[in-house]
């Protein structure tokens, strides 16, 4: 079970974007990296393809980011939080924020 999933609403810990909050696009677990969304933008020069139809240019597009560089924002404490994990009486797997001990999902 990952700490953060897609559709998270995140806060960056550190870089260039540091301080700004967003919703988590995708979550690669295999290099541990997130894209959140409008953080990390980088400009991308495409060539045009005159057989699909596809203008060339410059676009603007969000970078993966380390998930290490996030946290999970808490809106009852209006901070990032970390996350633990906790089993329900039914056996269920839940996320918790370690602040205030409140379950992000049930």
């Amino acid at each position: 079970m990952m700490r953060i999933r897609k559709g998270d609403e995140v806060v960056v810990n550190a870089g260039k974007d540091k301080g700004k909050r967003g919703l988590v696009l995708s979550v690669h677990s295999d290099t541990d990296e997130v894209v959140v969304e409008n953080v990390n933008m980088v400009k991308k020069h495409t060539k045009g393809n005159p057989m699909q139809g596809a203008p060339g240019g410059i676009i603007e597009k969000e970078a993966a980011i380390d998930i290490s560089n996030v946290s999970i924002w808490n809106p009852v404490t209006n901070k990032g939080d970390k996350i633990g994990f906790r089993l329900l009486e039914d056996g269920q797997k839940v996320r918790f924020f370690k602040s205030n001990n409140e379950v992000v999902d049930v």
